[in-house]
């Protein structure tokens, strides 16, 4: 079974910022097979229609440029793409570092009419380190990797230099994970 791990971006705001709906703008992806072996990879930029312009702390966080999502496929043509991605294998489930992942991806889909049957099978890796290695709370993904003696690398809150991290943590502990498959 094949496993998809993943990082997205999203539109965002300075907290305290009511009422408005993120939408995912960047979503990446590397496919693992059981034996942890890259398979391929995924990346796209999205782009947002409910908030087309990105927010001033949203290019400074992310240091995702305005042109970059300007130029951008919708959440539709780019979701179609990421399922043919996922299906070339039939047997897979999907990982994150959190719930929020998830949960960006259902909003989006249901928010564009789009069938979300295959979010059914997700792990939330963030929450399985925690219950792993007992820590009191969760923690993210610079402070895992830190604590596992891992460099971070590339840019954070950038989809793929996030995942290509969460791909490092997951092989340190490949077969400590209590996962089906």
């Amino acid at each position: 079974m094949d496993r998809i791990i993943f990082d997205l971006e999203a539109t965002c705001w300075e907290k305290g910022t009511p009422g408005v709906t993120q939408e995912i703008i960047e979503i990446a992806a590397v496919r693992l097979n059981a034996l942890g072996e890259v398979r391929g990879s995924f990346h796209s930029m999205v782009k947002p229609v409910v908030h087309p312009v990105l927010s001033p702390y949203c290019r400074r966080l992310t240091h995702i440029q305005q042109e970059e999502v300007d130029q951008a496929r919708r959440f539709p043509e780019v979701i179609s793409r990421f399922e043919d991605w996922l299906y070339v294998s039939p047997d897979f489930f999907l990982i994150s570092w959190g719930h929020v992942d998830k949960r960006l991806l259902a909003d989006d889909c249901r928010a564009h009419r789009v069938d979300d049957d295959w979010l059914d099978f997700h792990v939330n890796l963030k929450q399985i380190y925690r219950d792993l290695f007992r820590l009191p709370k969760q923690i993210g993904l610079a402070a895992a990797m830190r604590r596992e003696g891992l460099e971070f690398e590339g840019e954070a809150h950038r989809a793929m230099p996030d995942t290509q991290n969460l791909v490092k943590l997951f092989l340190k502990h490949r077969d400590q994970w209590p996962l089906e498959g």
